[in-house]
């Protein structure tokens, strides 16, 4: 950025003061160059000129321009290339109407100022030429010039409009390796066939094996795509180039395809070498009528690198990597066999894996021997790996904060629910009756929670506003889950209902707040996600009434289907609401010492909501005790 600020600023003083070179006709009359320097009058002045005997001679070209010239110096002194000009004159220059002749100016052949009638019809293009022309020339040179130079100094990225948009790293500049990948041993399975062939392709070549040219990561954010190619580069020993595809984008439109071209020939020069580019959604969308979704710049881009990728041969050692969130949205000419042959996908890692992830990036720090990983991975659940390599510099950052020497479990703790919930707010804003009913809200998610079987278990109650979230009622699972059942979407749905539910028992049905919007809007899509889309409901069947098409206002079922689904959401909430109210009134009264505890605390653990669920009696034990502290 501050090379092509700088670029601009020297582009800009040489234009200005070329500009100004060359209009100076002064300069140029000092060299000795030019000895002729013209000034336009009027025709009155003209006229007085010739009546005072100004001019040496005059000269009328074309019918119209009049020239007097003055004699500056009779003995003209050499210039600074070492030419004596005959005479140096200065040229005082006007237009005659086209309706008069010399006579009607008063102008006569017969005096003393000899006039010349000069009829020449190339003079106009002349002095276009020597006058507009040359100019322009000498200023476009001046800039080539000026390119050339940035060019040679910088190379190609360091222009404004450069093609060089990736960052290289040799071999040995890439020193991550598949040891420092924690878990994932499907993936680096998957990479490693890569890894090989780029070291050695030969025994591959031999057998006419054809290696994947393209390898196409797709997952989450932060779930280690950027680290599982830098690791193959790294394994490999051999150049790479890395390279984001919104990076592609330039102001100028013919640009677009020049990086892709000269992204792949420097790899070629390079190879064995590997190309990574992140973020390959961005240009590689599905095609709709011909086009990308974005414009014709962006057709061409793609084309282009379709293009490169078709151009390898089976003695090019270059390996194309790519990694998208989206690879729903890619066009299918990208994901065909022969582009990107392998598609690894890089999903949420196990809870093994989670410990796993977890201990790598405690290496370097200083822990307490009492932290217990294992606990922490099984609350981390639907974490990736940049989610917990966060936790753990949270934490780092909290003891260094508090002056601690190591990070110990409340630290984690603190890192933990920061990530998931959000920082805590200092000021507290709320009104003593909306932190009761916050209170009972929590409370509402939490104890229909612990009554249903298919429920998540409650981590954490708190009235401690965090983001957006007035409290939070944290439930996490007691293991990893990868389908979800109806009995589960159902728990669900009477858990989420449980603030609207306590609301209305503990302070009317006029009292009700907008408080609980989330959990409708959560509630509606499990259920309407139940109807349409996993053929959870008898009358409906087992068929799909969903329409995930952007912009599209197609419905693939009639109006009267359309009316029936409504009725089945519309019902099954309705169910749901009427068990969560039937759970929060038979617990009404143990709600409410629990809510003592909660608006004196402001947060009740795990371990401390299932005693008290367990007995009710130790409710009042852990009220006095927080009291007593509080005193």
């Amino acid at each position: 950025m501050k090379k092509g600020i700088l670029f601009f600023l020297m582009a800009s003083l040489f234009i200005t003061t070329g500009l100004r070179f060359v209009k100076n006709s002064s300069i140029w009359a000092s060299w000795g160059l030019v000895q002729k320097q013209t000034q336009e009058i009027t025709l009155n002045q003209f006229l007085s000129g010739y009546t005072n005997e100004l001019y040496e001679k005059i000269d009328l070209k074309d019918s119209v321009l009049l020239q007097g010239y003055e004699l500056l110096d009779t003995e003209a002194q050499p210039n600074i290339l070492g030419v004596t000009p005959e005479k140096n004159y200065r040229i005082w220059e006007t237009n005659k109407p086209l309706d008069t002749s010399l006579t009607d100016l008063w102008l006569t052949l017969t005096w003393s100022t000899p006039i010349n009638v000069v009829n020449d019809e190339t003079s106009f293009l002349t002095r276009l030429l020597i006058e507009q022309l040359l100019p322009i020339l000498f200023l476009i040179w001046l800039l080539l010039l000026l390119f050339k130079f940035m060019w040679r100094w910088w190379g190609a990225g360091g222009l404004p409009f450069g093609t060089k948009t990736w960052i290289l790293r040799t071999g040995t500049d890439v020193d991550t390796k598949f040891a420092d990948v924690a878990g994932m041993d499907e993936v680096k399975d998957e990479l490693i066939e890569i890894v090989d062939f780029l070291k050695d392709s030969k025994k591959y070549l031999k057998l006419w094996a054809k290696i994947p040219k393209g390898v196409l990561l797709f997952g989450p954010p932060g779930s280690g795509k950027t680290l599982l190619a830098r690791a193959v580069a790294g394994e490999a020993g051999v150049p790479f180039f890395s390279a984001s595809w919104s990076e592609f984008m330039e102001m100028l439109v013919w640009m677009w395809a020049a990086k892709v071209r000269e992204l792949f020939k420097k790899a070629k020069a390079a190879s064995p070498a590997i190309i990574f580019i992140d973020e390959i959604d961005s240009i590689g969308k599905k095609r709709w009528g011909g086009m990308t979704g974005g414009h014709q710049e962006q057709e061409q881009t793609l084309n282009q690198i379709l293009t490169e990728m078709d151009g390898f041969d089976k003695e090019t050692n270059i390996i194309v990597i790519a990694a998208t969130n989206r690879p729903d949205t890619l066009d299918s000419a990208l994901m065909r066999s022969g582009r990107f042959d392998r598609k690894v996908m890089v999903g949420r890692p196990t809870l093994e894996e989670r410990k796993l992830i977890l201990e790598y990036h405690a290496k370097d720090k200083k822990m307490d021997k009492n932290i217990n990983m294992d606990a922490l991975a099984r609350r981390t659940s639907t974490m990736v790996g940049a989610d917990l390599a966060n936790i753990l510099n949270e934490a780092a950052l909290k003891a260094a904060k508090d002056n601690r020497k190591k990070i110990v479990e409340k630290d984690l703790e603190y890192a933990l629910e920061k990530i998931v919930m959000g920082p805590e707010k200092k000021i507290k804003s709320l009104k003593e009756n909306e932190r009761q009913i916050v209170t009972y809200h929590e409370l509402g998610h939490a104890v229909t929670a612990y009554y249903l079987e298919h429920a998540d278990p409650v981590e954490k109650i708190s009235i401690v506003s965090r983001g957006q979230a007035l409290g939070v009622t944290w439930m996490m699972p007691e293991e990893d889950s990868y389908l979800s059942s109806k009995a589960k979407f159902m728990d669900d749905m009477v858990s989420l209902l449980g603030w609207r539910a306590a609301e209305e028992i503990f302070f009317g049905k006029d009292l009700i707040t907008t408080g609980a919007s989330n959990d409708f809007e959560r509630v509606t899509k499990i259920a309407r996600g139940m109807m349409t889309k996993y053929g959870m409901d008898e009358e409906l069947g087992t068929l799909v009434y969903a329409d995930d098409r952007e912009y599209s206002s197609y419905k693939p079922f009639s109006e009267k289907t359309a009316e029936l689904i409504d009725h089945k959401v519309k019902t099954l909430v309705a169910q749901s609401y009427q068990k969560a109210l039937k759970l929060i009134k038979e617990n009404k009264k143990l709600m409410e010492q629990m809510a003592e505890l909660l608006l004196e605390r402001e947060y009740i653990s795990r371990d401390e909501f299932e005693l008290m669920m367990k007995d009710p009696k130790k409710i009042k034990e852990k009220v006095a005790e927080v009291r007593k502290g509080l005193k």
